[in-house]
């Protein structure tokens, strides 16, 4: 049996939010990582290529050895994926957007990772979530991820009328998430179901020329419109 020293390391590479120039959000060691690195394990190969060409544009496109690792991936080949790894290849791991691992599919492979013995080495790069949080005004020392809510109208009602209710005992802000070209519907069922004097923070676009983040009570957002259809949104709440 190899050393674990013999092992390569599990790169946890961010990438940008949207269509932005990549120098504007992530650091250089982003750029130093790619350069030496030729084995991925991404979401989605077509745009982890026009990514790494984005940040690296010297890097030969066809050295790069990419595995698409998303809902549709079975277990059994997630092994496979970090075989490279445990040949003394360093392997580079992307999210489609933002920090791998978070919200991310990337998760299992970084729990198998430790598993088997394999060092995670996590660069810094922008993550929606806790973007949305900083800016929101909200508990920044206390706060919940719930990733999405149902989207049966009544099971989606109960479920922010639940949110609603943790936020106010625990004082605790929670954001959760929806598919972009559904934001509208969602934001609509969001007004409809929170008490008047809860805050609602919306933060969309995040990083981007078009960003929009802004934090009101539910009754002063019925007063406004915004459309937020197939923009990338976080929502946070939070009942004082």
């Amino acid at each position: 049996m190899k050393p674990v020293s013999f092992y390569g390391k599990l790169y946890l590479i961010p990438t940008t939010l949207g269509e932005i120039n990549p120098e504007d959000v992530l650091p250089l060691t982003v750029k130093r990582t790619i350069d030496f690195i030729d084995d991925y394990i991404v979401e989605n190969e077509k745009t982890a290529r026009k990514f790494i060409k984005s940040i690296q544009p010297e890097k030969i496109q066809s050295s790069l050895i990419l595995s698409t690792l998303n809902k549709h991936t079975e277990d059994s080949e997630h092994v496979k994926m970090i075989q490279p790894c445990l040949e003394g290849k360093n392997i580079g791991l992307m999210s489609e957007a933002g920090c791998p691992g978070v919200a991310d599919p990337g998760a299992v492979i970084v729990k198998l990772a430790h598993e088997k013995g394999i060092q995670v080495v996590p660069l810094v790069g922008p993550s929606s979530i806790l973007l949305a949080i900083m800016a929101s005004g909200m508990n920044g020392q206390s706060f919940t991820f719930n990733g999405y809510i149902p989207i049966d109208k009544t099971e989606k009602k109960i479920a922010i009328k639940n949110l609603e209710k943790i936020s106010q005992d625990k004082n605790q802000s929670q954001i959760f998430i929806e598919t972009p070209f559904r934001n509208n519907k969602m934001l609509e069922d969001i007004l409809q179901a929170l008490n008047p004097s809860t805050h609602l923070c919306i933060a969309t676009d995040i990083t981007l020329p078009t960003e929009y983040i802004k934090t009101m009570r539910a009754s002063e957002w019925k007063k406004i419109k915004v459309d937020l259809h197939n923009r990338p949104t976080i929502f946070i709440i939070h009942k004082m």
